[in-house]
C-alpha cells in the first residue's frame, strides 16, 4: 500500500520499537493525527491464541465507557411484537423473510445485525454474505435475542463486538480523535481489560503479544502490555 507525504512524515516520528503507556500513546497518535476530517482511533491486539482451535477464538461484545463516536446502523430479524420493539428501539431496517431475501439480493446497508431466535433458521442460510463480514447474528455476542430492543439500544449507544480475526488479532474502534485524552484511555482500558477477561483457558504462555493504537491516516503506536495495569488504576482514581 502506497501512503502520502503526510503518513511518511507521521512515520518519522514514530519509534517502531518503543512501547509507550497507554495516555502516551494516545497523546502520539492524536499529535500525528492530520486529516482534515475527525478520524476513528482504533486498537489492535494480537493474541496468542491459536484462532483455528474453536475453544481459542475470542469473541463478545462491550459497551465502551466514552462511546465510539459513531451511530451503528442496526439491521433486525424479527417478526410479530419482536419487530415492532425493535424499531420503536430505532432500529434503521427491520423485517423477517422481506430482510432475509434483502440481504441474500445483496442489501449489506449496516452495521450490526440482530436476529430472533425463532428466525435463525432462515437468518443461518446468509452465512456466505454476513459471515466475511463479521455481521451473523450469535447468541454468544447478544446478538440472538429475544430482547431485542435492549440490543437496538446497546448497539446504538456505543457497544462494540470483537473477535480474533485468522491470525489471532482482535481490531476494533476505541474512538475518535477528537475525543479526550481520558476518554480514549478508558475506552482503551476497558477493550484490554475485557480481553484480558475472557482469555481462553486453554491459551499458553504469552496472551497479549502485542497492542498497538492507531488514528485512520496514521501510523500505529505501540503500548507496553505490562503497563496496561497501572493505567488501569490511574482511571479508578480519576
Amino acid at each position: 500500500m502506497k501512503h502520502g507525504k503526510n503518513y511518511k512524515n507521521a512515520l518519522a516520528q514514530v519509534d517502531r520499537e518503543a512501547l509507550l503507556s497507554i495516555g502516551d500513546a494516545i497523546d502520539k497518535v492524536k499529535t500525528l493525527a492530520s486529516a482534515k476530517f475527525d478520524e476513528t482511533v482504533e486498537l489492535a491486539v494480537r493474541l496468542g491464541v491459536d484462532p483455528r482451535k474453536a475453544e481459542q477464538i475470542v469473541r463478545g461484545t462491550l459497551s465502551l465507557p466514552a462511546g465510539t463516536g459513531k451511530t451503528n446502523r442496526v439491521a433486525v430479524f424479527a417478526a410479530g411484537e419482536a419487530a415492532q420493539a425493535a424499531r420503536d428501539a430505532g432500529a434503521d431496517e427491520v423485517g423477517a423473510e422481506d430482510l432475509v431475501a434483502r440481504v441474500a439480493g445483496g442489501f449489506l446497508d449496516f452495521d450490526v445485525a440482530i436476529a430472533t431466535p425463532d428466525l435463525m433458521g432462515q437468518v443461518g442460510g446468509l452465512g456466505r454474505v454476513l459471515g466475511p463480514r463479521g455481521l451473523m447474528p450469535n447468541p454468544k455476542t447478544g446478538t440472538v435475542t429475544m430482547d431485542v430492543a435492549k440490543a437496538v439500544s446497546e448497539f446504538k449507544g456505543g457497544r462494540v463486538e470483537y473477535r480474533t480475526d485468522k491470525i489471532g488479532n482482535v481490531q476494533l474502534r476505541v474512538g475518535k480523535v477528537s475525543f479526550s485524552r481520558e476518554d480514549l484511555m478508558r475506552n482503551v482500558q476497558a477493550v484490554i481489560d475485557e480481553i484480558v477477561r475472557v482469555k481462553p483457558s486453554s491459551a499458553k504462555g504469552r496472551y497479549l503479544l502485542s497492542v498497538t493504537v492507531s488514528s485512520t491516516m496514521g501510523p500505529g503506536v505501540k503500548i507496553d502490555p505490562a503497563r496496561t495495569r497501572e493505567h488501569d488504576e490511574v482511571l479508578a482514581h480519576a
